[in-house]
């Protein structure tokens, strides 16, 4: 009788772990691949919608889909994960999303894809400076220096040398991939609890707030009519919902919570490479030398970061 209950036990065990396992292929999948195709999508909708607009109304719908989910669900919010939703719609939505939504109507979709993986070193620097330890070792020395000379050679290059117009959206870009990386490092130290899709929603939806406040203050709503958005503008936005919200936010959430930051923000040095091949094969994004060899650069110097964090790691075991 206890060898068929412990039988049982070992199965129970056994489809668990493999549960787990397909869930982990799919959020990295999903973090890694999904997340690249939505700089593409990003360009597109954001060719007759307003940026902010964009963003606010994909965040929006995304999070109200989410919020009443989770309340079929029986899940309710407490105030910490309002207030903490509230910082981390600031970071990751206002800031990270809408300087990205609105640089891309200024820079090409691949450009700014190769921008944002410099997250992973705002992530090492930030989470050095909220430790209050400045550790290295080479792998981090070499990987931070690459990474700068990358980003340098995208700025004096491929920006400008085109117009001041993408040099601003450029350097947008760059203060969205800091924001954002503000926002890991804030989620993992708020230590809050509970059900990832409750914590997306939460956060998407006030981020949408903002967003769309902001797009009003701007003054988006001038001149614009929704008779003049294009139907590739409008599934654009609809992918945006579906994939880029919904389904990869929380599987980005549900990531962070059990893994470490920096494992999580190595999807910056996949995303480039989708989000530079679907620029090139569907909006005629130009792939030249220089690009592939900041692009080169970038990916090479996360690849280094991560390495050079997960020693830290080991070490500090």
């Amino acid at each position: 009788m206890t060898t068929g209950i412990d039988e049982l036990a070992t199965a129970s065990s056994a489809v668990r772990a493999r549960a787990h396992r397909l869930t982990v292929i799919f959020c990295f999948i999903a973090i890694y691949i999904v997340w690249g195709s939505t700089y593409l999508a990003i360009r597109y909708a954001v060719e007759t919608i307003p940026p902010l607009y964009t963003a606010g109304t994909r965040h929006l719908i995304a999070g109200g889909i989410l919020l009443a989910w989770c309340l079929l669900k029986g899940l309710r919010p407490t105030a910490a994960q309002i207030r903490a939703s509230v910082v981390i719609g600031f970071f990751f939505f206002l800031i990270g999303h809408g300087s990205l939504h609105w640089a891309e109507t200024r820079v090409p979709s691949g450009l700014a894809s190769l921008l944002i993986a410099t997250e992973p070193i705002f992530v090492f620097l930030l989470t050095s400076a909220a430790n209050r330890r400045w550790k290295m070792n080479a792998p981090l020395l070499a990987g931070a220096l690459l990474g700068l000379g990358g980003v340098a050679l995208l700025m004096g290059r491929s920006v400008l040398a085109s117009s001041p117009g993408m040099f601003t959206g450029a350097v947008a870009v760059l203060v969205g991939a800091f924001s954002w990386s503000v926002g890991i490092i804030y989620s993992r130290r708020s230590h809050l609890s509970g059900s990832p899709l409750l914590l997306s929603a939460l956060s998407l939806l006030a981020g949408s707030g903002m967003l769309l406040a902001a797009g009003s203050i701007a003054g988006e709503w001038r001149g614009f009519s929704l008779h003049q958005v294009t139907a590739r503008s409008w599934w654009a936005l609809a992918y945006l919902i579906a994939f880029g919200s919904i389904v990869t936010f929380t599987a980005y959430n549900w990531l962070l919570e059990h893994y470490s930051p920096t494992l999580v923000a190595t999807h910056t040095y996949v995303n480039p490479i989708v989000a530079v091949l679907l620029g090139w094969l569907f909006a005629g994004e130009a792939i030249t030398l220089n690009l592939l060899l900041a692009a080169g650069l970038v990916i090479v110097a996360v690849i280094l970061v991560d390495r050079g964090m997960t020693r830290l790691g080991a070490a500090g075991h």
